[in-house]
């Protein structure tokens, strides 16, 4: 139905830069929210970042000044820079998409993930 296809992890040292990518594919009306959480090992999932259909964005004070969520609505994309990384960012980051689904006349909204991607901070 809807998949969210995700690239960008890896292996970075502290201090430095990655820049996340997830594209959502499949039948679409339209996407509202679009966003990234992300757990590490131990810890429950949590938020990263949200952009809403609006534009406006949603920051926990963890990565506020860090992080910055951009979307490419003509895409149905959303990415995710990440800079002056951590230790602590060390996690798996899942993209996330509240997603208009269904035939026209009757749609909903449904909340797809992406597989998730590794991202590593260490020296």
């Amino acid at each position: 139905q809807v998949q969210l296809v995700e690239s960008g992890g890896g292996l970075v040292q502290p201090g430095g830069s990655l820049r996340l990518s997830c594209a959502a594919v499949g039948s679409i009306l339209s996407i509202n929210a679009m966003g990234w959480y992300r757990q590490a090992p131990g810890k429950l999932r949590e938020l990263v970042a949200l952009i809403t259909s609006g534009g406006s964005t949603n920051y926990p004070d963890s990565v506020k000044g860090r992080f910055t969520a951009s979307r490419d609505n003509a895409k149905n994309a959303v990415y995710l820079q990440m800079n002056s990384l951590k230790p602590e960012d060390t996690a798996v980051y899942y993209c996330y998409a509240v997603v208009r689904v269904g035939p026209p006349e009757h749609a909903y909204l449904g909340q797809f993930w992406g597989q998730g991607t590794q991202v590593t901070v260490s020296s």
